[in-house]
């Protein structure tokens, strides 16, 4: 079963919307070497240009290969905030030469990252996982705004969205305390839609731009992006424009939790 595209209304930058997806670590990781079988790391780390660390078991065969550098391709898959049929909502391909890490510059860097993105899975680097490297040479993306190729400057020179490591909570929490929010955003669907058998409209994203909806039909699923009035970085503009889109007036309940940082 596929998804549709129906509307195209401003969104984040091809490099933006690469670097959300970089920057929410929990997505799924594939890496995938030439002549070797997809390996899952134990736990990945993308930097700002694309480059990354990842910690592999022992007994994964691409380490046997990784001595002078190895082509590969990390695959990110940008997972939806909410339980959808369709869960992918985007994939980021890095593709570059991963080589191993010395073991004492591997525990440097563990340790780094334990103070900023604290994950167990650290734990294991010397206790049955190696850390290696991956040197990019570009990237390419695919989303629901299209596909596009893109060089590690490019990504470097880019931010996140302002919203990218909040919406998960948010978004979730929305759809579970308030639904009618989702009813009452029917009325901005494209006629098709409004006309046709509509099972459930769901949450898919939130970015600076606007809010992008999953609405499942009994024949397919297509995804609809609704555009703020202009771009936001804020909670309380986020709230404001959600607030225009839904034409009542909203709780502060609907505002994005825990999001000082934002």
């Amino acid at each position: 079963m596929g998804t549709t595209r129906l509307r195209r209304a401003p969104a984040p930058t091809d490099a933006e919307r690469a670097r959300s997806i970089t920057a929410r670590t929990g997505g799924a990781a594939a890496l995938v070497g030439t002549g070797s079988p997809i390996a899952h790391p134990r736990l990945h780390h993308v930097h700002a240009d694309g480059s990354a660390v990842l910690l592999l078991a022992d007994d994964e065969p691409v380490l046997q290969r990784v001595h002078g550098g190895l082509a590969v391709m990390l695959e990110l898959a940008d997972a939806a905030p909410v339980d959808l049929r369709e869960p992918v909502r985007g994939l980021l391909w890095i593709t570059g030469l991963l080589s191993a890490v010395d073991p004492v510059r591997a525990r440097r860097i563990a340790v780094g990252l334990a103070e900023q993105h604290p994950r167990p899975a650290l734990l294991e680097l010397g206790h049955g996982a190696t850390m290696v490297r991956l040197a990019p040479d570009s990237a390419v993306l695919s989303d629901a705004e299209g596909t596009a190729a893109l060089a590690p400057v490019e990504l470097a020179a880019a931010r996140p969205d302002p919203f990218c490591c909040h919406e998960r909570p948010w978004l979730g929490h929305l759809e579970s305390a308030h639904p009618e929010i989702f009813t009452a955003l029917a009325r901005h669907l494209p006629a098709p839609l409004r006309d046709a058998r509509v099972l459930r409209i769901r949450p898919l994203g939130v970015d600076r731009c606007g809010l992008r909806l999953r609405v499942e039909t009994g024949e397919q699923d297509h995804d609809v992006r609704l555009a703020w009035e202009r771009s936001i970085s804020t909670p309380d503009e986020l709230r404001a424009q959600l607030r225009r889109l839904v034409g009542c007036p909203l709780r502060g309940t609907t505002a994005p939790p825990d999001q000082a940082a934002v």
